[in-house]
């Protein structure tokens, strides 16, 4: 299969055209129409910095399901002792830029590009993106951010300062996700550290399925620091 070239129109070809690796479009743009189109059919932004914008819908697709959320007894009892505040929608713009400029093991760079995170900002602003925010001591020590659209959530990116700062932002997430009857949390690709909470994956074909499902719900958007 061939790699679609994307113009000034927010159109995209349907996600299962995608070639094996899961990319399937390059170019057009990063606005809030596009963005917003993208997410709803399956499909989101990913590449690095220098290179045209690439556009992605993988196979299989990696889920965390709120009611299989899994967390140790260990994990438990140590978040309970963090001192550990919890907040959402506090401190958007910081959180993204935590995580793209917080060096991450294994990893050298960063795909949350400048203008990728003007987009998200953007996002944030007309009430489609969210942070899930970490204090300690009152300074923001962990996070995670993502986009919410109907009842799922997709999310972005997370950052430590501290040990299991970005679980107990994790942690928030689900619990919010469960009060909120969210689908499904979507994390795109699944590695063992979101394993071990009981991700899994799922065929492209029947992720389209349920985001079809999850979307003919209304979105939250509002502040979600008033959920």
């Amino acid at each position: 299969m061939s790699v679609y070239s994307l113009n000034l129109r927010p159109v995209f070809p349907p996600a299962h055209l995608a070639e094996t690796e899961g990319l399937l479009a390059v170019g057009g743009d990063l606005s809030r129409e596009r963005l917003l189109k993208a997410y709803a059919e399956g499909i989101f932004p990913w590449y690095s910095p220098g290179d045209p914008f690439l556009w992605w819908s993988p196979d299989p697709r990696a889920l965390l399901f709120p009611a299989e959320f899994h967390l140790s007894h260990r994990n438990r009892r140590y978040l309970q002792k963090t001192g550990f505040v919890c907040r959402r929608d506090t401190v958007f713009t910081k959180v993204v830029r935590a995580c793209a400029e917080i060096p991450r093991r294994h990893e050298s760079g960063t795909w949350i590009t400048p203008e990728m995170q003007t987009a998200y900002i953007d996002l944030h602003v007309a009430g489609f993106a969210h942070s899930f925010e970490i204090f300690q001591n009152h300074e923001l020590v962990g996070g995670l951010y993502g986009i919410s659209l109907g009842r799922c959530f997709f999310a972005e990116s997370m950052f430590s300062l501290v040990d299991h700062a970005s679980k107990a932002a994790l942690v928030d997430l689900v619990a919010l996700a469960k009060r909120r009857n969210f689908h499904f949390i979507d994390v795109q690709f699944l590695t063992p550290h979101l394993e071990q909470f009981g991700g899994r994956e799922i065929s492209r074909r029947e992720y389209l399925l349920r985001l079809g499902r999850a979307l003919k719900k209304p979105a939250l958007r509002k502040i979600w620091s008033e959920l």
